[in-house]
């Protein structure tokens, strides 16, 4: 038997999968973090949009940091000139995407800041909570991101540093998190979170939602904020020439064919089919085709 030959591609595709899956590294949470964890995931709390305010505090924070760089190094922002935010809201998924083109993180800042060294603060927000402080003032013990499980069942971080690879950051908060390589390394620098929502909190993908949610608590943001929206447009297009000449000799086809009918008329009363009756009047009527096209803009929400 002859061994079957794989296209190039496929075989380039398979190592790469391959490599990654061999790749992926798995870390503990840190005891506090995790007790933290388990504290948003079971919290009953209301007012759970803060997770995106915590959120584009830290990619404003992630920004003035990779500006603050330039100052003295503005070799820093050749691969990304333009400073800003982005969300991304997908229905179809399930999932809303923050990104921004901040200063990014290495594979030891994933593995550091989101994971394995408990920030003071931590120990100290949980306090607060037991001493009945809100959820809401996560931020300021410097632990907003962990909002994110407020509302997602599992999140994922891309991220990439001048100085280091592109690497993907991933957990569903059951005491672990995942760190590789990231196969499909598109940012160029910077951070891009994508919170995969539970069901009870998918309303947040709406877009108006979205930007209400911007200006309400996020509008002293230094950088632009875009909002990806979809937008479906209805079109009217005429038919092509060769839709044209089918039709004709379509209406060429039933002429004769009521020709032959007429005939048989002179020898009694015809059966008329209402089906067919319809078909033919309505051919008199000019077609018309809708074309229903989605077409994606960007829309600014920042600063009213």
């Amino acid at each position: 038997r002859r061994a079957a030959i794989m296209p190039a591609e496929v075989v380039t595709e398979a190592k790469a999968a391959a490599e990654a899956s061999e790749s992926v590294e798995t870390f503990e949470f840190n005891a506090d973090i995790a007790q933290l964890m388990s504290l948003i995931i079971n919290a009953v709390y209301s007012n759970k949009e803060i997770f995106l305010r915590e959120l584009i505090s830290n990619s404003s924070d992630a920004l003035d940091k990779i500006r603050y760089e330039s100052l003295t190094n503005p070799d820093c922002l050749a691969e990304e000139s333009e400073l800003k935010i982005e969300l991304i809201p997908n229905k179809e998924e399930g999932t809303i995407t923050i990104r921004d083109t901040g200063v990014g993180m290495t594979k030891e800042d994933l593995k550091a800041n989101l994971g394995t060294i408990a920030r003071s603060g931590t120990k100290a927000f949980m306090e607060a909570i037991s001493a009945g402080a809100d959820i809401s003032m996560i931020g300021q013990f410097g632990v907003g991101f962990y909002s994110s499980y407020l509302v997602s069942e599992k999140v994922v971080v891309r991220s990439k540093h001048n100085d280091d690879d592109h690497y993907i950051w991933t957990s569903t908060a059951g005491g672990t998190f995942d760190i590789m390589k990231d196969p499909n390394p598109t940012l160029k620098r910077g951070t891009e979170i994508t919170l995969h929502l539970r069901e009870d909190a998918t309303d947040y993908i709406d877009e108006k939602k979205l930007k209400d949610l911007v200006k309400k608590h996020s509008e002293f943001i230094g950088f632009p904020i875009s909002l990806y929206v979809t937008k479906e447009e209805e079109k009217e297009v005429e038919c092509s020439s060769s839709e044209d000449e089918d039709e004709d000799k379509d209406e060429d086809k039933e002429d004769d064919e009521e020709d032959k009918g007429e005939d048989k008329e002179k020898d009694g009363a015809m059966e008329v089919d209402e089906e067919e009756f319809k078909k033919s009047t309505d051919k008199a009527k000019k077609k018309k085709y809708r074309l229903r096209g989605r077409s994606s803009e960007t829309a600014k929400a920042h600063r009213g």
